[in-house]
């Protein structure tokens, strides 16, 4: 999953960034609100992480562009303003949530999975084809055997990104684009070889090659 985070403060901006990254979040930083709306408009986004306190571009300006222009991305506001028009702007605005400055990282990670889930349709929080489930919460993936396995950061979003989209083929450039963020070196290799390392994990049928054009899991088996 790739997600946009648009907060003006370094400390907040970092901490944040390195919580997502040890979640197996890819992430983008930002600290404006034009350079946001930039971002939005070159680069497809799974979650966008959004400050109202913003220079230039206060963030329900950016929220009102954002939806103006028909994009349906998921958006959890984060902000220090507690008020209750502030809450109901942000909502009624297109938020999918608010979380109110400070908060603990466990809860925003809980919150973004939620907003994930309401958007993607699934009322459960794991992901799964029948052959292979996915918990997002605890980054372990189960095998039609039943046996839990532990995946790493890396492992665990591409699996994921080919999960919420069962039967669709994802390209090399597609599987990155999920894993990487800006300005993280990506290894020639590197899709080869996590696949290798899921497959190994969980079974040589879990994901399907499909030659000259990339990679799926079946649909719903």
């Amino acid at each position: 999953m790739r997600v946009l985070l648009v907060e003006d403060d370094a400390m907040i901006g970092e901490a944040i960034q390195a919580s997502l990254k040890d979640a197996a979040y890819a992430t983008d930083w930002v600290k404006d609100g034009a350079i946001a709306l930039a971002s939005l408009a070159c680069q497809h986004y799974d979650l966008v992480l959004l400050d109202l306190g913003l220079p230039g571009k206060d963030g329900l300006e950016v929220l009102r562009h954002i939806r103006a222009r028909d994009n349906p991305v998921p958006l959890l506001i984060i902000t220090a303003r507690d008020g209750l028009t502030d809450r109901l702007s942000g909502l009624d605005g297109g938020a999918d949530d608010y979380i109110v400055k400070p908060f603990e990282v466990a809860e925003l990670l809980a919150r973004m999975r939620a907003v994930l889930r309401r958007k993607g349709g699934n009322a459960v929080p794991l992901l799964g084809n029948g052959t292979v489930s996915l918990d997002p919460a605890t980054r372990q993936a189960t095998a039609a055997d039943g046996t839990p396995v532990q995946l790493s950061h890396r492992e665990f979003s591409l699996l994921q990104a080919l999960l919420v989209r069962p039967g669709a083929i994802l390209s090399r450039s597609d599987l990155e684009d999920r894993i990487y963020g800006w300005g993280e070196e990506v290894d020639s290799n590197a899709v080869e070889f996590l696949i290798h390392a899921l497959r190994r994990k969980l079974g040589s049928e879990v994901i399907k090659n499909v030659r000259g054009a990339g990679w799926m899991v079946s649909k719903n088996a």
